[in-house]
């Protein structure tokens, strides 16, 4: 009866997702007809070559980041809760989207003849390639930190210094920064999901799946440290590699999303709670796929809500997330229960 459930929740949960997706690419500034869509998508020629254009290099793209983001986000967010058992616990918690921050900032704000010379770069290149070093270098010193320092809570709290110093880095550069430059920096902290290319995609997806696809390797081991390290150790769990599995996952989930969309807040707090009401399991070998489905499901939600279907304009995602994100974190702290309660 149980496994029935199951199998129906995530039918559902995959309906759903497939539903969204079309509805992405589906919506939009200009009107395509629903057949001129289906004929593009089905190798064909529509009425206007426009068309093709925007479905194919821009619509399918910015759905496939909506529902990878999603999913990325809420997986590291899923791993960090239970690494940390703080139901408040999300991406940003090593500092990870902090530093992938500073390293756009260094290049935006401290080397402005740099972003400019790097305009010309497709897909502005460069912009990636800093976020992506900005993150791994924060995941460097917290590798390092980790294997002298046995307290879980302890790398949590210094996680939250070097993000906390990190910012403080990015507010220097922001004083000292050209009003232009600011304004692009602003711009890319508002988080966007059309900015990658059908060839960053390339980059994007494989770095994504590879993120989840350690995440569930890791299920067992997350299980285990879910009642603690201790119990984790006394199952013959090594917590230095268990930690550097889980550490790694969320570094690179969590760094390529922000590299390739920007700093998007919430999802990764948000979703795991809302997948655990949905499945009301804490095992996850369950809670792990109907995060991923979940997180999926409300990016592609968020963003279709985004584009505000008949404008020209897209609000900020993160404006949207937000909504979406702070009346659960809202929920969890009126709630006042322990974690081990809550899942």
């Amino acid at each position: 009866m149980e496994r029935n459930k199951n199998i129906l929740l995530f039918v559902l949960l995959g309906l759903l997702t497939v539903g969204l997706f079309t509805a992405s690419v589906f919506t939009g500034s200009v009107h395509i007809p629903v057949s001129e869509i289906a004929r593009i998508i089905g190798g064909g020629e529509p009425l206007r070559p426009e068309w093709k254009t925007i479905v194919l290099d821009l619509r399918v793209p910015r759905a496939l980041t909506a529902l990878l983001a999603g999913m990325g986000l809420a997986v590291s967010g899923l791993q960090m809760q239970t690494v940390f058992r703080n139901p408040l616990a999300g991406p940003f918690v090593l500092g990870i989207t902090a530093g992938a921050s500073l390293g756009v900032a260094l290049v935006v704000l401290g080397y402005a003849w740099i972003f400019t010379a790097s305009q010309s770069i497709p897909g502005n290149w460069l912009l990636i390639a800093s976020a992506w070093l900005g993150s791994g270098a924060v995941l460097f010193i917290i590798m390092l930190v980790s294997v002298r320092v046995r307290d879980i809570m302890t790398i949590l709290i210094l996680g939250i210094m070097f993000g906390s110093a990190a910012t403080a880095l990015v507010s220097v550069l922001q004083y000292f920064s050209e009003e232009a430059m600011l304004r692009s920096y602003v711009i890319w902290t508002m988080g966007s999901l059309g900015n990658v290319s059908r060839s960053q995609m390339q980059i994007f997806l494989p770095a994504i799946l590879t993120g989840v696809l350690i995440s569930l390797i890791s299920a067992k081991t997350l299980n285990a440290l879910l009642l603690g390290e201790n119990y984790a150790r006394s199952l013959g769990v090594s917590i230095t590699a268990a930690r550097f599995t889980v550490f790694l996952s969320t570094s690179v989930l969590a760094g390529t999303v922000t590299a390739f969309c920007g700093p998007i807040g919430f999802i990764g707090i948000a979703v795991p709670h809302i997948a655990r009401m949905i499945t009301k399991n804490a095992n996850h070998r369950m809670l792990l796929p109907s995060t991923i489905l979940t997180g999926g499901i409300i990016m592609l939600a968020s963003d279709i809500v985004s584009r505000l279907p008949g404008h020209e304009s897209a609000l900020p995602i993160n404006s949207v997330t937000a909504l979406i994100g702070i009346p659960v974190v809202i929920w969890i702290i009126i709630k006042n229960q322990k974690f081990s309660k809550m899942v």
